[in-house]
């Protein structure tokens, strides 16, 4: 796979270590990452709804009915468990939205995808709550491990939505002069704004007024080269949250 089609997965944690080809993992080992995905999993769930401040070793231990030891032998801390869970989240954000995004070509089509993908995954979460935002507001001030790894994954994300800008731009899809970095801020600023509107305000029609700005942005940057504005091929429509796109290469892979 090219460099710069590699998953965007740094969130600045570090990664469990992989078996060695062929290896056989103990059962009592295997068992143990089962219950400890499976904690992690509800602590996704917790974390959307509560927030990542809200989540506690206790809370975990009951949702799991399990000793309040057993969950905390998993993490060692709190903190690590929050960590854990941003890490999870990242994954399924980088799955429903960035790997399917690159079935299509290099260009206008690969970022309208990322956006489609993108507006896809908020529109769920107007319902759950979206864990990039409210991490945000909770860790804004906050120094620490915990804000360190959410802004690493927006940093990340953003840096591979700024990485589709600037092929577009390279495939002469934008216009030479294009601001790329103002285009990511403003393709950023829907999704946030759609967060607002939609989940705080309740306001109808949030959804189609930042799939118009996008179309907006589109129009005021796209050069006379650029592809139809047809709507994005099935491929790239998002998968279910516990769905893979694709192997995992690295953890310290490079953006789109």
């Amino acid at each position: 796979m090219p460099v710069d089609e590699l998953p965007v997965n740094t969130v600045p944690v570090p990664a469990a270590p992989i078996p060695a080809t062929g290896a056989v993992v103990p059962k009592n080992q295997q068992k143990g990452q089962q219950t400890k995905a499976a904690i992690v999993d509800a602590a996704l769930g917790l974390a959307t709804q509560i927030g990542l401040e809200g989540l506690s070793i206790g809370a975990l231990a009951e949702v799991m009915h399990m000793s309040k030891s057993g969950v905390f032998a998993h993490f060692g801390s709190r903190e690590e468990l929050q960590i854990s869970v941003v890490r999870e989240y990242h994954s399924r954000f980088e799955d429903e939205v960035f790997f399917p995004a690159l079935r299509e070509a290099r260009g206008l089509p690969r970022l309208r995808a990322l956006f489609h993908n993108w507006m896809n995954r908020t529109s769920v979460e107007i319902d759950s709550g979206c864990l990039y935002i409210s991490g945000a507001v909770e860790f804004d001030d906050r120094p620490g491990p915990v804000r360190d790894a959410l802004a690493g994954s927006v940093r990340t994300w953003l840096a591979a939505m700024y990485r589709a800008v600037m092929q577009a731009k390279e495939a002469g899809h934008l216009q030479r002069d294009a601001d790329e970095q103002q285009m990511v801020f403003e393709i950023h600023g829907l999704i946030l704004a759609l967060h607002y509107e939609a989940r705080f305000l309740k306001n109808p029609g949030s959804v189609a007024r930042a799939n118009t700005g996008f179309a907006n942005i589109l129009a005021r940057y796209g050069s006379s080269a650029a592809p139809s504005l047809a709507e994005p091929s099935p491929g790239a429509s998002p998968m279910k949250a516990s769905a893979k796109a694709s192997p995992k290469t690295s953890s310290s892979s490079k953006p789109v």
